[in-house]
């Protein structure tokens, strides 16, 4: 495993990190348990193969994922950092956010937590729970007394807002957000929370899954054999504003295949990662049908979401992700069946798109 300088903590982080969400788990008679059978010699093995940073929260795995973390790093604790969270919900009064602390604590059976994050903030939770319940200086005494190491964000909002967010937190070390091959909207603000020195983490890597299966991407974008999943790793590690890629594993296979990722010096090179931004784009360029999702053509008077649905026929048809693009198509409220032809869209469109005729057209293959 090779490792990264993370931010000016002083620390080396693995490029790879554990992302705690998705261990194996059993259900039975509604009551849901983590399969520590697998799951403890997952995490003790990715620690074998080099990863030190493992994240989890109070609600992965339905509230049981933080106690297995705990329990499968204990050997070698001193030797891994650990990331959990603070709920924000939780959180009524100033007082909260040490009792919540100390409930995560317990549950890691540890005395400290490495990196403690707000979760899932944006800018409205900032200024309307963690200002005027003051919690950034419970956050200090937490540090004073040895509870947490560092203080953290998971990030969940428009990219403009991330910079508000360091600047008025102050003593954040690191931040955590989404980043991947089909998601690129936080790439300025990934480099100015690297360039301000925070320790950058990413999660989403492989877009939730969507790029997680079977497809020829990797080959279509820069003439290369592998999985989707290994691209969307190495595009993610490509970008040297990133500090280390999350990823939530489910099996040993998934643990031995990320982890041989990240032992490569240069998970992508630099040009290969201009390349694939590029041939992203010349892919929609190129296929039959160049929507922008500039949205001109919206709203629609009967509430179809023309936009996601072009987007359901570029991952099916230009990307090659297939199921992802029905699932994205089954998802939407209003569908191709909803559409009227009243040719309102089309005299908006600056791309002269014959949308109506497209959307029956992406209706009658996605819709089967």
């Amino acid at each position: 495993m090779k490792y990264r300088e993370f931010g000016k903590t002083g620390k080396q982080i693995s490029q790879v990190g554990f992302g705690c969400m998705r261990l194996p788990e059993i259900e039975k008679d509604g009551n849901w348990t983590i399969d520590e059978e697998k799951a403890i010699p997952m995490l003790r093995r990715a620690y074998e193969k080099g990863i030190n940073y493992f994240d989890t929260a109070v609600f992965y795995c339905h509230s049981n994922s933080q106690y297995t973390l705990g329990r499968a790093v204990k050997p070698f604790r001193d030797k891994v950092m650990l990331s959990t969270k603070l709920p924000l919900d939780m959180v009524k009064k100033t007082d909260d956010f040490k009792k919540v602390l100390l409930q995560s604590l317990e549950r890691m059976d540890t005395t400290y937590i490495d990196f403690y994050h707000f979760h899932g903030i944006n800018k409205g939770a900032f200024d309307d729970v963690i200002a005027p319940l003051k919690l950034m200086d419970a956050a200090r005494r937490a540090i004073d007394e040895g509870l947490i190491h560092h203080v953290s964000f998971s990030f969940h909002d428009k990219p403009a807002n991330m910079k508000y967010i360091i600047d008025r937190g102050e003593i954040f070390s690191s931040v955590l957000l989404q980043y991947n091959l089909l998601d690129r909207s936080n790439e300025e603000a990934l480099a100015n929370a690297h360039e301000t020195g925070l320790g950058t983490v990413i999660m989403g890597p492989v877009a939730g899954g969507r790029l997680a299966a079977p497809s020829s991407l990797y080959e279509k974008l820069l003439g290369k054999k592998g999985s989707t999943s290994e691209l969307a790793l190495r595009f993610v590690l490509g970008n040297p504003n990133v500090s280390c890629a999350l990823s939530g594993m489910t099996d040993l296979d998934m643990v031995e295949a990320n982890t041989d990722v990240g032992d490569d010096d240069v998970p992508m090179t630099e040009e290969d990662h201009k390349k694939a931004i590029v041939m992203m784009e010349e892919l929609k360029k190129f296929s039959d049908l160049y929507c922008t999702g500039c949205e001109y053509c919206m709203p629609c008077p009967q509430e179809v979401e023309i936009p996601r649905l072009f987007d359901s026929w570029t991952y099916y048809n230009v990307y090659g992700l297939r199921d992802n693009g029905r699932h994205m198509y089954a998802r939407l409220k209003k569908k191709a069946e909803d559409c009227i032809e009243c040719g309102v869209c089309k005299k908006k469109c600056p791309q002269n798109i014959d949308i109506p005729v497209r959307i029956k057209e992406i209706g009658a293959t996605l819709g089967e």
